[in-house]
C-alpha cells in the first residue's frame, strides 16, 4: 500500500459520498469558491438515484438531474473526486480536518476509452450489483452505460488477475493494470460533509414474504430496473421466472418497515413508490392491474395530488391490511397472496403474476464504524445531525430517509453549513 499526501488549504470540505446530495453539496460550495473532495464507494458517482427509472417530482429519468450536476462538475476546476474509495478516519476540528482516504484499485486506468474490447475475451461472470442481481457482467466491466467516470473496472474479488490476463493482451490502449495496488491518501479540509446514503432492507430477512425462494417475488429498487431503459430487460416489466410480461402485481407496502422485528421506522417515500410503479406497469400494459396492499397510505404534502391521480385509475385497487403470507403456484410459478383486509373484516387470497415487496431505506453506515469521533449514530445508524458547531454535516438520507429533491436541498444546506464553519474557524 502506497501513501500520498494530497495538499489543500483549510477553505477544502470533505463530501463523503457521490450520490445526489453529495453532488449537490459538492457543486454548490464549489462555485462558491471552495476546494472540494468527493470521496464514493462505488466505481461511479450517482448513488441510488442512478439506479432508479424515474424519480419525484416531475418523474424524470434519473440523468435528467444527474447529468446537469456532472455538467457542472466537468466544469468546475474546484471539484475532485474518487470513485472506489473509503474514509479510514477522519481528526480534528473545524478549519483543521486530517482525513485519511483509501482508495481500491480499479485495474483499469485513465485511458480507458470504454470501446468494450476487454469484455469479449473475459472468461468470468459475475452478479450485475447495478441491477440488483439481475443478470452478469463479466469481471470486467462498466457500472452502466452513463457511468461517472465512463471507464471500466474489474471486480477484484471476482476476476482472475494474472492468472488470466486476456483483457491485459485484448485492450488496444493499454489501460489495463493488473499490479494495481491500493493506496492511502491523507487530506486537509476545513468541513466535512456527511452524504453518504442507503441501502435497501434485506427482504431475504422477510420470512413469510418469501424473497429469494419464489423468483416473481421482487423488491421495489429491482423493479425501478425491469422499467428502466438500460435495465436488465431494456425497460421492459417482465417476469423474473420465465420473461413473461407481467399482467397483474401486487405491491405490498411495509415490507420489513414499521416493524419492532425489523425496521422500526416508517421510511416515507415506499407508497409513493409503489405508486409510481404501478404507473409503470399501466403504462406498459393497458389492461394490467396493480393491487396496493398498505397500512396507512402516506402520500404527503404536495406529493397528495399524485396520489389521487394515480387512485382514479380502475385498474389500480388498494386495501388495507398486512399480507400474512405468499404461496407459488409450482406449475404456472403465480403468487397467492394471503392478507387482512382491515376495512371489509375478511380475509382475502388473491392471484398474481408479481408481487413487488416496498423495501425500507436502511443508512449505509449500518454496520460500519463511524470515520470521525464527531459523528454519532442513532439506534438505527443515521447519522445524529451535529448542531454544535464540529464541522461535521450531514445530508440526504445518511440522516434519515428522504426522496430526491429533499436529499437536493439537504445537499446545498449542508454546504451552507460547512462554509460557514470553515469561515468561524478563520476569523477564530
Amino acid at each position: 500500500m502506497t501513501v500520498a499526501r494530497v495538499p489543500a488549504g483549510h477553505r477544502g470540505i470533505l463530501v463523503v459520498g457521490g450520490g445526489i446530495a453529495g453532488i449537490t453539496a459538492a457543486v454548490e460550495a464549489a462555485e462558491a469558491g471552495y476546494e472540494v473532495t468527493i470521496v464514493e464507494k462505488n466505481p461511479y458517482l450517482g448513488g441510488r438515484v442512478a439506479q432508479l427509472n424515474k424519480y419525484f417530482p416531475k418523474l424524470c429519468p434519473p440523468y435528467c438531474g444527474l447529468e446537469i450536476n456532472f455538467q457542472r462538475i466537468r466544469k468546475e476546476p474546484r471539484v475532485r473526486f474518487f470513485t472506489l474509495a473509503e474514509v479510514e478516519k477522519i481528526e480534528g476540528g473545524p478549519g483543521d480536518f486530517d482525513a485519511t482516504i483509501v482508495l481500491h484499485p480499479r485495474y483499469v486506468n485513465d485511458r480507458c476509452t470504454a470501446c468494450n474490447a476487454c469484455v469479449a475475451v473475459c472468461p468470468v461472470d459475475r452478479p450485475n450489483e447495478f441491477n440488483y442481481g439481475m443478470g452478469t457482467t463479466k469481471a470486467i466491466y462498466l457500472p452502466h452505460e452513463m457511468a461517472v467516470p465512463m471507464k471500466y473496472v474489474i471486480d477484484g474479488t471476482a476476476c482472475q488477475l494474472t492468472e488470466c490476463a486476456r483483457c491485459v493482451a485484448a485492450c488496444p490502449y493499454d489501460a489495463i493494470d493488473l499490479a494495481m495496488q491500493p493506496r492511502t491518501l491523507t487530506l486537509k479540509v476545513g468541513a466535512v460533509v456527511m452524504a453518504t446514503g442507503w441501502k435497501p432492507y434485506d427482504a431475504a430477512r422477510i420470512d413469510n414474504l418469501k424473497f429469494g425462494r419464489y423468483p416473481n417475488v421482487i423488491t421495489n429498487v429491482m423493479l425501478e430496473r425491469l422499467a428502466a431503459p438500460n435495465g436488465p430487460t431494456r425497460g421492459k416489466i417482465l417476469r423474473p421466472s420465465d420473461g413473461k410480461p407481467v399482467g397483474s402485481a401486487a405491491f405490498i407496502q411495509c415490507a420489513g418497515s414499521r416493524d419492532v422485528n425489523h425496521l422500526g421506522y416508517c421510511s416515507g417515500i415506499c407508497c409513493l413508490a409503489s405508486l409510481k410503479e404501478a404507473v409503470y406497469l399501466r403504462e406498459q400494459n393497458p389492461d394490467a392491474k396493480a393491487h396496493i396492499f398498505y397500512i396507512d397510505l402516506r402520500t404527503p404534502g404536495t406529493y397528495e395530488f399524485f396520489s389521487k391521480k394515480v387512485l382514479s385509475d380502475p385498474n389500480v385497487s388498494i386495501m388495507k391490511g398486512k399480507v400474512a403470507r405468499i404461496e407459488e403456484d409450482p406449475a404456472t410459478r403465480d403468487l397467492i397472496v394471503e392478507a387482512e383486509d382491515v376495512l371489509g373484516a375478511t380475509k382475502t387470497r388473491l392471484t398474481v403474476d408479481l408481487v413487488v415487496l416496498a423495501t425500507g431505506m436502511t443508512p449505509s453506515l449500518e454496520g460500519t464504524k463511524p470515520p470521525a469521533a464527531g459523528v454519532a449514530l442513532d439506534a438505527d445508524s443515521f447519522v445524529v445531525p451535529d448542531a454544535s458547531g464540529a464541522g461535521i454535516f450531514t445530508a440526504g438520507c445518511a440522516r434519515s430517509p428522504v426522496d430526491v429533491a429533499t436529499a437536493t436541498q439537504e445537499g446545498t444546506a449542508a454546504a451552507l453549513l460547512a462554509i460557514q464553519a470553515i469561515q468561524g474557524a478563520a476569523r477564530r
